[in-house]
């Protein structure tokens, strides 16, 4: 179910980027991130509401280094992955940037329900500066006009422009359908009329014979023209809400594949007593990390290199903000030594990697991604023993 799933995310995601204009590279940040990282949202909120914040920090956590250390490595394993200076430039160091300020919120043991609504307006501002700034600017825009766009509430600006021209079009829609009825039936009465009055014109041919005006035969041309083109656009729609009822079909798939791997994995582990904070980290992490390894390993498959490394920022800038965000909003998230001490600065070290090796050659080579693989396996080992 996960691999047929995410075969069907990556082609879908794809065909709706070229549909709307969008990069496949913008596609992999934005909605096969969202949509991947949905797992860890559900288990996150999940174990907020019940207050196991050891199972929440080790989730976001682990799940961004099992992102980086198990999901990229594996990308480059299979393919050389070719990678640009705006990945590095712009969302390379957005991911880096919230992995700083994580790591500042829990230096106090806690992360509150302020430092959780920060977390989510940077992810709102984030998405609106992907998904309008970047576009109405053809030159490339990096890491320092986001934070000039963020601190300058650029984005509520952009929110709220958005939503006012779709309230006033609604209303206009509203009053000029009535218009439009009355004018329909105005023109159809002058219509019938008009062909009362040309069934009455009849000419004169040479042997005195009556023939009618043909009139009819071009007024049937110009509906069939008018119909050809509905038709097209209504096939266009369909084939359209096809693409996205496939892309839901999908990641549905992927999260229940998702679900009871995680749900199987904390039922032995909680058999088997093992602490919370190493269930967060390695089974839960892992476990929802399933489906960005199985959308990775497609993208890769398929050449869609750029969706591959473009899913593990988004994720991890996903992660942070937006799952740890509505977790902290929930309840406040404490957390432990473990977390401060070795587990966030790990996650560092990792992200930093990852950008040095992206900036080498513009492509994350094969011995880099088994670096990144061996790194990842060692920590995993250390925190078993200090665990």
């Amino acid at each position: 179910m996960l691999v047929k799933g995410s075969d069907l995310f990556v082609l879908t995601s794809s065909r709706i980027a070229r549909r709307f204009g969008v990069s496949e590279f913008v596609i992999g940040l934005t909605l096969v991130s969202v949509g991947t990282s949905v797992p860890e949202l559900a288990s996150s909120l999940t174990a907020s509401f019940q207050q196991a914040s050891g199972i929440v920090i080790g989730n976001i956590l682990g799940s961004n280094i099992a992102n980086i250390g198990l999901i990229a490595s594996t990308a480059a394993l299979l393919t050389n992955v070719r990678t640009e200076e705006v990945m590095l430039r712009r969302d390379g160091y957005i991911m880096l940037f919230a992995s700083v300020l994580l790591f500042l919120f829990m230096l106090d043991f806690k992360i509150s329900r302020l430092e959780a609504l920060i977390f989510i307006l940077l992810y709102l501002a984030y998405l609106l500066f992907l998904l309008d700034k970047v576009k109405r600017h053809k030159e490339d825009i990096y890491f320092k006009d986001f934070m000039i766009y963020f601190l300058k509430f650029e984005y509520l600006f952009d929110l709220k422009s958005k939503i006012k021209p779709q309230v006033h079009e609604h209303g206009k829609g509203n009053q000029s359908s009535g218009d439009t009825k009355k004018s329909t039936w105005k023109t159809e009465k002058k219509t019938q009329k008009v062909n009362e009055n040309e069934s009455k014109i009849e000419t004169r041919i040479k042997d005195g014979s009556v023939a009618k005006l043909e009139t009819e035969p071009r007024t049937e041309t110009e509906h069939e023209e008018i119909d050809v083109d509905v038709t097209e656009e209504n096939l266009h729609d369909v084939s359209l809400l096809i693409e996205f009822f496939k892309l839901i079909a999908s990641g549905v798939a992927i999260i229940v594949g998702a679900k009871y791997f995680v749900e199987q994995a904390i039922f032995f582990a909680l058999l088997l007593e093992v602490p919370e904070t190493l269930i967060g980290i390695s089974l839960v992490a892992i476990g929802t990390s399933v489906p960005e390894l199985m959308v990775t390993i497609s993208a890769a498959r398929s050449d869609y290199a750029g969706i591959a490394l473009g899913n593990v920022i988004g994720s991890n800038i996903a992660n942070i903000l937006l799952i740890l965000g509505c977790s902290g909003i929930v309840h406040p998230i404490t957390t432990t030594n473990l977390g401060i001490y070795y587990i966030a600065p790990f996650m560092l070290i990792m992200s930093s990697l990852l950008l040095l090796f992206i900036r080498t050659g513009w492509r994350v080579k094969r011995f880099e991604g088994l670096i990144l693989l061996l790194l990842y396996l060692g920590f995993m080992i250390l925190i078993f023993r200090l665990g």
